[in-house]
């Protein structure tokens, strides 16, 4: 796991290719990759705002309580989970459409090696910072359309063309996603399952 994910940021075009000659069930990528990386952001994240906070001006820090952080640091833990395993189920099912014929183990895998830098950028919410958090948010996602563009092709045996169509419909169900996800937050804090800050 961690060759690949070296790999993919040192010569993604050469690991795309091992990666696609490699026969790895759903399983293995979740316990090996998914629920490993996933838990970066998570974890950075219930550790930045239990432990340091957020403040606005020269204001003290606001903190979430620890019960709280915990309670948002295992909803956004399952989301990510689901959110590789839908992007695979939406790759597999839009890949007949190219004449690919993938697995569906192999598009989850893909979805949780193109993700991976978004993961990796989950560091930045150790320190709640909102210019931080948008300035790697912004490079990460900018990496994981780069590993999409590029390794979409290549995965999927597709040409360049057809895999520039294909890669813009997987980036703009991501957003879609994304937005769905941002959504389903709100609809919880307005039933009253949000976030308890400690002042």
């Amino acid at each position: 796991m961690i060759n690949h994910v070296w790999g993919l940021f040192a010569h993604p075009d050469r690991e795309w290719q091992e990666i696609r000659g490699e026969e790895e069930s759903v399983s293995h990528m979740y316990l090996t990759h998914v629920l490993l990386l996933a838990a970066i952001p998570a974890v950075s994240a219930y550790i930045g705002t239990s432990q340091f906070g957020w403040s606005h001006g020269g204001e003290p820090a606001v903190r979430l309580t620890e019960a709280s952080a915990a309670q948002m640091t295992v909803m956004s833990y399952l989301a990510m989970l689901a959110g590789v395993a839908v992007m695979g189920a939406f790759i597999h099912w839009m890949s007949r459409t190219y004449a690919a014929s993938p697995t569906l183990a192999q598009c989850v895998v893909f979805a949780a090696y193109t993700a991976t830098p978004l993961f990796i950028g989950g560091l930045a919410a150790l320190y709640p910072n909102l210019w931080l958090a948008m300035a790697v948010g912004t490079v990460a996602v900018c990496y994981t359309a780069y590993l999409l563009y590029v390794g979409l092709p290549t995965f999927m045996g597709i040409s360049r063309d057809e895999g520039f169509l294909f890669s813009s419909s997987v980036l703009a169900v991501g957003l879609v996603l994304l937005v769905a996800m941002i959504a389903l937050s709100v609809i919880f804090w307005s039933i009253g399952v949000g976030p308890v800050y400690t002042n």
